[in-house]
């Protein structure tokens, strides 16, 4: 899978095991998530999923920790996140919000099927083990899943993990940690941060 890496991403990393600051740049990560993925959804059926989305993510900030101590990159981690990101969005016909293609699920899986099966996490249960907050039912759409509409998804990295650094190059990997992360420069751990 492309995705972005920056200097917040690493701040995001050390922030979230921090008290005080982890849980507020949780929360801000959950609705910075929820309002990306909430613009990809079709016309009408954003409100509907919100809530759902809001609690799914939720949990998979418990998923990135745990992938995190297991010894996978910053990039590698919320990877990992991402895919069951869309193992949940194609489950519910959502495949307008998906990030890769439909066939390339198993692919994906497959890449972190050691972390995936030590955590019961399968295409059909997401989040398998990470289930601290309860997820809320939302409407599918499952005539998408036989018939997969994708304007967002980028085929053909399912390899590896690829990142899109600031400057637009792409590497395959991640980006080095850098030494000097401040884990106040998250989005939610002060209160003017927002969002790029």
């Amino acid at each position: 899978m492309k995705i972005r890496q920056n200097i917040r991403h690493f701040a995001a990393k050390q922030a979230l095991t921090l008290p005080v600051v982890g849980p507020r740049v949780r929360e801000r990560l959950v609705d910075l998530h929820v309002d990306i993925f909430g613009a990809k959804a079709a016309d009408g059926r954003r409100e509907e999923r919100e809530d759902h989305m809001d609690a799914f993510f939720d949990n998979t900030f418990d998923t990135y920790v745990a992938a995190l101590e297991t010894g996978y990159l910053e990039a590698e981690a919320r990877e990992v996140t991402h895919i069951q990101a869309n193992f949940d969005f194609y489950n519910h016909g959502w495949t307008e919000m998906m990030e890769f293609p439909a066939d390339e699920l198993g692919d994906h899986r497959d890449r972190y099927a050691d972390f995936f099966d030590t955590h019961g996490i399968t295409v059909d249960d997401p989040l398998g083990e990470f289930t601290r907050v309860s997820v809320p039912d939302a409407p599918s759409t499952p005539e998408r899943i036989d018939e997969p509409v994708h304007p967002y998804a980028e085929g053909g990295f399912a390899d590896d993990v690829y990142v899109e650094t600031p400057d637009g190059e792409v590497i395959v990997g991640g980006r080095p940690e850098p030494e000097d992360v401040d884990p106040t420069d998250a989005p939610g751990a002060d209160e003017d941060v927002r969002a790029d």
